[in-house]
């Protein structure tokens, strides 16, 4: 079920002027598309940061002024580089009945065996490139890492997507893998350094054989 926003129209344009609308829980922003002009707007700060962290990818029931409600998403969202506080939003207005391009979260399922082996789980990709209909996107995409063992990994061709959705993100991606304990891989490097010092030098047994050589001549 869509989420839903109420906008409000913005006529500040100034940089003080924005810096009062934020400073009244306010985040000013944009939005356009076909059946929307581009128009300057605000939306309430409490409610656009529960979305941001609930479903940033949603697809949001707006209610433009002077356009009534749209169908929107978000397609930029800048922030504070310090504090991360959003400071300006830009959406999207989209057609229900036409594909869109946007990120869908991957769902991990289970414990992963070489995880209770010592392992380390290693999460390289929290997130998926698609391409749908509004209404096909998915809460979220479920991967079993529960049999991934030691040395082992996930890749993006191994996710199971429904027909309907179009998968943009490279196939060969690592998801996820399982990392040898930190200790074993210390012991095995002291192992390697141990042999190589008990092995004699090239060179020095190379420049013996010369000099005996050069005795017998």
């Amino acid at each position: 079920m869509p989420t839903t926003l109420k906008a409000e129209v913005r006529t500040t344009t100034t940089k003080g002027e924005r810096n009062q609308l934020r400073a009244q829980g306010m985040v000013p922003g944009v939005v356009y598309g076909k059946k929307v002009s581009q128009t300057s707007i605000a939306i309430d700060q409490k409610e656009l940061v529960q979305l941001l962290k609930s479903n940033p990818h949603a697809i949001i029931d707006m209610e433009v002024p002077e356009f009534g409600k749209q169908p929107v998403m978000i397609s930029e969202v800048q922030r504070d580089k310090l504090s991360r506080k959003v400071l300006h939003v830009d959406f999207h207005q989209i057609n229900m009945d036409e594909p869109v391009n946007t990120t869908v979260r991957i769902e991990f399922i289970g414990e992963p065996q070489g995880v209770s082996e010592g392992g380390i789980l290693q999460i390289q990709r929290h997130e998926l490139d698609i391409r749908c209909l509004p209404r096909d996107i998915p809460a979220s995409i479920e991967i079993d890492i529960s049999a991934l063992n030691v040395g082992e990994n996930k890749i993006v061709s191994e996710l199971q997507l429904p027909a309907n959705i179009e998968l943009k993100t490279d196939e060969n991606d690592v998801i996820a893998t399982i990392l040898t304990p930190q200790k074993e891989v210390e012991e095995t490097v002291e192992a390697e350094e141990a042999v190589a010092e008990a092995a004699p030098e090239e060179p020095a047994a190379e420049e013996a054989a010369e000099e005996k050589a050069e005795a017998n001549a």
